[in-house]
């Protein structure tokens, strides 16, 4: 356990220091976003193309990032990814416990919770692996006695690899103000929740993935075909929609659809390729 939360002893050191030693983030620096080329082939653990990073729904929150160089990361990892090796990095979000776990696999080497043990303060990290980046952006939630609000209880992580910007939204409760806009940058592929309701409303999330314009939207933490469709019917006017059977889908920087889409994949926990 002290292990698997190493990570988080980094919000230990003056943040001047850290700062200091920071990788900038490219999501951030670049304002004009490049292209993201999207096709459909194999799933976990076949080979990657050059430039090219798999993206897998394994079920509620989590999806596992592939990189050509064997690199693993798991969002909002909450125990169970399937009859696989542990990942190398696992994100977590402590709204509810489908989000997260106590007894993360000792075997992950990088455990990033998305909250701080200083009570209101933001999580803060920047995991620099030099294949891939990962960095947290906090946000509110609401208190799980649900009469309040607790500060920087949950991190939007995003995972700068091969030239892309990847955003996973978390268990996200409010609009990101101008200053958590900003610290996002830009993200050419995001994972957002659209249930309506346990996370933000559906008009406030359609706001919000408009605002970020991302060339790729993956929906995730939907209940079923009808909170799905809901989501679908509200973004069909400025997204377009594709529909897959599969639950993985592997992301190149080439160019950027000709329209911003949404692509929905069906979860599916991993196994090892025959």
């Amino acid at each position: 356990m002290l292990r698997a939360f190493a990570a988080a002893m980094l919000l230990a050191m003056p943040a001047a220091a850290q700062d200091q030693d920071r990788r900038p983030s490219h999501c951030i620096a670049i304002a004009e976003a490049p292209g993201v080329e999207y096709v459909h082939r194999a799933s976990y653990g076949a080979p990657l193309e050059e430039f090219t990073v798999r993206l897998s729904f394994i079920d509620h929150a989590m999806f596992m990032l592939e990189t050509r160089g064997g690199l693993r990361a798991v969002t909002d990892y909450s125990g169970f990814i399937g009859a696989v090796p542990a990942p190398d990095i696992a994100t977590m979000n402590r709204a509810h416990i489908s989000h997260w776990t106590p007894n993360p696999d000792p075997d992950i080497t990088h455990v990033l919770p998305g909250w701080s043990d200083r009570v209101g303060e933001p999580a803060d990290h920047h995991l620099d692996l030099g294949e891939m980046l990962v960095r947290s952006v906090s946000t509110d939630i609401r208190s799980r006695a649900g009469n309040g609000v607790e500060l920087n209880g949950n991190s939007i992580f995003i995972f700068e690899v091969e030239g892309l910007c990847i955003g996973h939204l978390g268990h996200l409760h409010h609009e990101p103000n101008a200053e958590q806009y900003a610290a996002i940058g830009r993200l050419d592929v995001v994972m957002a929740p659209v249930d309506g309701g346990l996370t933000l409303d559906l008009p406030t999330m359609i706001q919000v993935l408009q605002r970020l314009r991302s060339s790729v939207v993956i929906p995730m933490h939907w209940w079923g075909p009808g909170s799905l469709d809901r989501f679908l019917t509200g973004m069909q006017d400025d997204f377009a929609i594709d529909l897959r059977d599969d639950h993985s889908i592997e992301l190149s920087l080439r160019t950027l659809p000709d329209r911003p889409t949404v692509v929905v994949l069906r979860p599916s926990y991993l196994s090892e390729p025959e």
